[in-house]
């Protein structure tokens, strides 16, 4: 499959329909689908010097900046699914397998958020050496 196939199948080229009910699900799913969508373009076509570009020495990379979204779409994704986040290791990865991780997280999460009435059940939990850490849906906001 080469690269435009590829972008094609991947989720937030547009931003979905607006939902016709207002619930905080709905609230929340859309916030999320505007990252999604944001992000896709944001991402689209970033070559390897892009990648490597560090506005000071005190920065990230972009490629850094691209692996803590990813991070961070990953918490978004554990709370819609109830699953305490213990650490991720992406650096296997390529920019391509990381840009469409974090889309379908994205993706995945808005459509179980779009789905509830309420917001209280998806909790942020982290796993820590003293046990675990846990954060109400408003801390994700």
């Amino acid at each position: 499959m080469n690269s435009q196939d590829n972008n094609e199948s991947l989720p937030y080229a547009e931003l979905p329909e607006a939902s016709s009910t207002y619930t905080a699900g709905t609230v929340a799913a859309s916030m999320v689908d505007g990252l999604g969508f944001r992000y896709y373009w944001a991402s689209e076509g970033l070559r390897s010097e892009d990648l490597s570009y560090k506005p000071s020495a005190e920065a990230r990379t972009t490629d850094e900046t691209i692996d803590h979204i990813l991070g961070l779409s990953t918490v978004i994704l554990n709370s819609a699914l109830h699953k305490v986040n213990e650490g991720n290791d992406f650096s296997e990865l390529s920019f391509t397998e990381k840009r469409e991780l974090t889309l379908v997280n994205l993706k995945t999460a808005a459509d179980i958020f779009r789905k509830s009435e309420g917001l209280n059940q998806f909790t942020v939990v982290f796993k820590g050496s003293k046990g675990n850490s846990e954060y109400p849906f408003w801390n994700q906001i």
